[in-house]
């Protein structure tokens, strides 16, 4: 059955050097207009948790939330999905130190104009200063690995940083605790609490 995860997937074969036929198919099939790009799967895990805490659905949108494995991946993505390629409208979200690339990859004279939406470090870091440290913490504690988290802090390297970092580095630490940590920080933030780069992001889709 053809939906966003084939797509997805399809783009993916594509952007590594595969075919783009039935990439281009299912983006007809399944009326895809906009493609989110984002540098990895925590990005992922977070726009679709905070679309399911808004109530949207995006893929029934039309809009595909595309983790691109790293931002230097970003000009391959926007030829084979922008207006040289699917013809999609283009929305990036990033970290700040990536954007000179999202810069680079994407015209500001393409119709319709592509939008780039900065992290100020990274999306964990905008979380993070969302919440504050206290009830992250109690999202780890809920998530069974505050024993986990009081073995990191008493690391040598981690004494003296302020609790924010410490959080940041933490979720670093083990594959696939960044994803989980992307979709569980989300669900935990107060409508009010929103990070911008998020909640623009959302405003213009």
């Amino acid at each position: 059955m053809a939906d966003m995860r084939t797509f997805r997937d399809e783009v993916a074969g594509w952007a590594a050097g595969g075919p783009g036929a039935r990439a281009q198919e299912l983006a007809e099939l399944l009326g895809v207009h906009t493609a989110v790009l984002v540098e990895g799967l925590s990005d992922r895990a977070a726009v679709e948790a905070l679309a399911v805490a808004r109530g949207r659905d995006l893929a029934a949108e039309g809009v595909c939330v595309m983790p691109m494995g790293g931002a230097m991946s970003i000009g391959r993505h926007a030829g084979l999905l922008g207006p040289a390629g699917l013809g999609l409208r283009l929305v990036g979200l990033c970290d700040e130190r990536e954007k000179p690339f999202f810069d680079r990859a994407l015209d500001p004279s393409w119709t319709p104009r592509p939008q780039v939406h900065v992290c100020t470090a990274d999306l964990e870091d905008e979380l993070i200063r969302a919440l504050g440290p206290a009830r992250v913490e109690a999202v780890v504690e809920a998530e069974d690995e505050l024993r986990a988290w009081r073995t990191f802090v008493r690391q040598p390297a981690q004494h003296g940083r302020p609790r924010e970092q410490q959080l940041r580095r933490f979720m670093g630490t083990k594959k696939g605790r960044k994803i989980r940590y992307g979709r569980v920080l989300v669900e935990a933030l107060a409508p009010d609490r929103t990070p911008a780069p998020l909640k623009d992001l959302f405003a213009g889709l």
